[in-house]
């Protein structure tokens, strides 16, 4: 009788430790970690929480756009991206990981929302339907001059310069955030 009972024990807290154990990881909203970050936007997971109460994109910091870049030519579809609360954008059509980390790169860089969807179009676009929203093609492109951006800025010491388009990734690109 005494093994029934240990292995009854022995069951329950090895299926104890299995289901604590597969526990999905969470995002610290104020220090994300990038990688669990696109883990759970590829899955479809994401969930994490402002301090709010709305489903956002994590505070990231200017340290982590190196991370961020790494990731931005994956044109891997996701199911679903955490816009601002004030935006009534639906994403026409599909949403790519490498455009909306750019998106998250371009909120770092201005300190605020891009844009309230997370999707680049053409400059001359004579409006926001989805013929204009950037081609994979397009969208490698632009991560290029994302990269392009941060290289330059991170070798450069000073700000002082002439040249108009020193802290702009998509100038001259013939992108722009819709």
């Amino acid at each position: 009788m005494k093994k029934i009972g240990v292995v009854y024990f022995l069951a329950f807290f090895c299926s104890l430790f299995l289901f604590t154990g597969c526990k999905e990881k969470e995002i610290d909203f104020h220090n994300p970690d990038v990688k669990v970050f696109v883990k759970q936007l590829k899955a479809g997971k994401y969930k994490t929480l402002s301090p709010e109460g709305f489903v956002e994109v994590p505070k990231f910091k200017e340290e982590d756009i190196p991370k961020l870049l790494k990731y931005a030519d994956d044109l891997t579809i996701i199911p679903t991206f955490p816009l601002p609360p004030v935006s009534s954008y639906v994403a026409g059509g599909t949403i790519r990981l490498g455009e909306s980390l750019l998106w998250i790169v371009e909120y770092i860089r201005l300190g605020h929302y891009p844009s309230l969807g997370c999707k680049m179009v053409r400059a001359n676009a004579d409006d926001y339907e989805g013929i204009y929203f950037l081609t994979d093609e397009e969208v490698l492109d632009a991560v290029a001059h994302y990269r392009r951006w941060w290289e330059t800025r991170s070798e450069t010491k000073s700000y002082w310069t002439i040249d108009p388009c020193f802290d702009d990734p998509l100038c001259g690109s013939g992108y722009r955030w819709w």
